[in-house]
């Protein structure tokens, strides 16, 4: 690892003015926030990361899950997964992103670990971790080694050229499925993002993962009210039962209503580049009966445009069977 100086942040505005100084918010930044440090760590003892300062957030205060006025949820960011995994509010009203954080990691990791560091995980590819092998997301233009190497694990959804990387993380497949909110605040002032357009797709510069700025720093993330009715739940597929990353995850959130589908958001996980809403599958189960059929059809249209690599081209029938699966399983009490 190299030399790094450390500071602690006294205050937002504090943290804001140190990261903006850093040229770049991607790969290479000269400036990282710290909180659980549960990735940033891993990568810089690997040499993927080295940031010439590390600014510590987590004790600022940050770290609240707290009841919105519209019925809703605020979710601070430095709140760690553990807590958030079990607090009521969760448990209550968004099963789906409890049991996606349980299924990720260990007791250990979820004790360190926070919403905002999650929702800024790095790919598992190993050769973005392997500094002795070429990889355009850690080193622009040097290449990708996955598409001719190991690929079994990564992307089939949203891959291009220059990079098939997957995206890690369980949490963020949940709160895509739940419409979250990412409230941002930097040097340029506050910012209320969609996740759906906080992750970017590689195209040709597969080394922005995400349209934050240098000087941004997430605070919270914001959850709208489920729908009365509606039910959730996340299934992970994994080569072993525990401390694994998903081969396969599903997320979705359906209401039923006189025997149609009144509402429903579907995620995918294991499967994209980034944290996979999958929308043609929603519009497939918009207003149809929740049968056998249905969920077929959604997912087909949730995996017509996988592009599986030379290791991979299982994931894209076990994508759809843990979609089919969580359907099935989610309505089957309805």
């Amino acid at each position: 690892m190299d030399l790094f100086q450390l500071s602690r942040a006294n205050s937002l505005s504090e943290a804001i003015a140190a990261s903006a100084t850093s040229t770049t918010a991607q790969q290479g930044a000269e400036v990282r926030v710290l909180a659980g440090g549960t990735t940033l760590l891993d990568l810089m003892k690997l040499n993927v990361e080295r940031p010439a300062r590390v600014i510590d957030i987590s004790r600022l205060p940050l770290n609240a899950v707290e009841e919105t006025q519209d019925g809703g949820v605020k979710i601070g960011a430095t709140v760690r997964n553990a807590d958030l995994a079990q607090h009521p509010l969760i448990r209550e009203r968004y099963a789906v992103l409890s049991q996606a954080l349980l299924a990720g990691a260990s007791a250990q990791l979820r004790n360190m670990a926070t919403t905002g560091g999650n929702l800024l995980q790095r790919t598992r590819c190993i050769y973005f971790r392997d500094t002795a092998m070429p990889c355009n997301k850690r080193e622009p233009g040097s290449g990708c080694a996955a598409i001719n190497g190991f690929n079994r694990t990564l992307a089939i959804l949203g891959t291009s050229d220059a990079c098939i990387a997957s995206h890690p993380s369980d949490m963020n497949v949940a709160l895509t499925a739940l419409g979250a909110t990412i409230h941002v605040e930097g040097s340029k002032g506050r910012r209320s993002i969609a996740i759906d357009d906080f992750y970017l797709l590689p195209g040709t510069t597969p080394h922005r993962e995400t349209v934050l700025e240098p000087g941004d720093l997430i605070t919270h993330v914001t959850l709208p009210p489920v729908p009365a009715g509606a039910r959730s739940l996340y299934v992970k597929l994994r080569d072993r039962a525990s401390y694994e990353f998903a081969l396969a995850s599903a997320a979705v959130v359906v209401k039923v209503a006189d025997g149609r589908i009144a509402h429903v958001r579907v995620a995918l996980g294991g499967v994209g580049t980034k944290p996979w809403h999958a929308v043609e599958a929603e519009a497939r189960l918009d207003g149809n009966a929740p049968d056998e059929p249905a969920f077929r059809q959604a997912a087909d249209a949730a995996l017509a445009g996988a592009k599986p690599q030379s290791q991979n081209a299982f994931k894209v029938e076990l994508a759809r069977r843990c979609l089919i699966h969580a359907l099935t399983q989610v309505t089957q009490a309805i």
